[in-house]
């Protein structure tokens, strides 16, 4: 008999196909729909059956009491019994979850792939973490386009762990630079205005830096944060638009060159947001800077 060729797929290649789950349910309402049929089905123990929101004790419920239902037509028989089924497969799904929360708070609290292989039936340390591995796999996604689930290896769990370690790290080194930029936001932009008078401005200048001296002295919130920064990143591009107009730097004096050489540097630093109608890199507030 010719022994069939093992698979050459990567353990870490993505899936091709989605797994089917049943993902997002209402457990209660649909053991609320079971209940139901008992109840019309004048099942003499139906009180007993467990609420609707103990899944675990209503589905054992439910099957020892299928007797109860031998009376009502086969589409009712059918209709409770394919309500158990996708009960039954929610709790799986459910199970697999809540499974490897559990495995991770044991091993923060110390416990060894020794201690976890018999709860988790297995026979070994190594197949104890290659099991924890996997299930790990149904809360992970790839990095495809289409964000399929994580095939269930350790080598593709691990892959997707090192890759959102990563991705998380960015982001908190993005919130750190953003969170120091705010720190910096204010004292620049009082600065600046400081220097109004000895810079040269135009209508659209002097407006955005009204808005700038208007929301200044009640920068708390967030929101407020947001439109100072707004009205800076304005204020910057009504400058430029002038300085490219007149061929002259609207800084006047040293001390508004380097008040306007510090708030450039603050909006296209790191952790700078721009609004979508920034000036494009040809227009960037670095050519000011140079010219100031």
């Amino acid at each position: 008999m010719k022994k069939r060729a093992r698979s050459a797929i990567r353990p870490t290649k993505p899936l091709v196909k989605t797994p089917m789950r049943i993902g997002s349910l209402d457990a209660p309402a649909v053991v609320g729909e079971l209940r139901k049929i008992h109840e019309d089905a004048e099942d003499p123990d139906v009180e007993r059956m467990p609420a609707d929101d103990e899944l675990f004790g209503a589905l054992v419920y439910a099957e020892k009491h299928v007797q109860a239902l031998r009376s009502q037509p086969p589409e009712v028989q059918r209709a409770a019994a394919l309500k158990r089924v996708q009960l039954w497969e929610y709790l799986r799904e459910q199970t697999e979850i809540h499974q490897v929360r559990a495995v991770e708070d044991a091993r923060r609290a110390g416990a060894q792939w020794i201690e976890l292989a018999p709860a988790l039936a297995v026979g070994a340390p190594n197949a104890a973490y290659n099991k924890a591995k996997r299930l790990k796999a149904v809360q992970l996604i790839d990095e495809t386009p289409q964000a399929h689930p994580v095939r269930r290896t350790p080598e593709a769990v691990l892959s997707a762990e090192r890759r959102i370690a990563l991705e998380q790290a960015a982001e908190r080194r993005a919130q750190e630079a953003a969170q120091r930029r705010h720190e910096l936001l204010v004292p620049v932009a009082t600065r600046l205005l400081e220097q109004r008078e000895s810079l040269q401005c135009d209508e659209d200048a002097d407006y955005w830096l009204e808005e700038i001296e208007a929301v200044l002295p009640h920068c708390q919130t967030p929101l407020q944060m947001l439109s100072l920064n707004r009205y800076l990143d304005a204020a910057l591009r009504a400058l430029l638009k002038l300085e490219k107009r007149t061929g002259r730097s609207p800084a006047l004096t040293e001390e508004a060159r380097l008040a306007l050489a510090a708030a450039v540097e603050l909006q296209q630093g790191p952790g700078a947001s721009h609004e979508p109608d920034s000036p494009d890199s040809s227009d960037s507030p670095d050519a000011m800077a140079h010219g100031a």
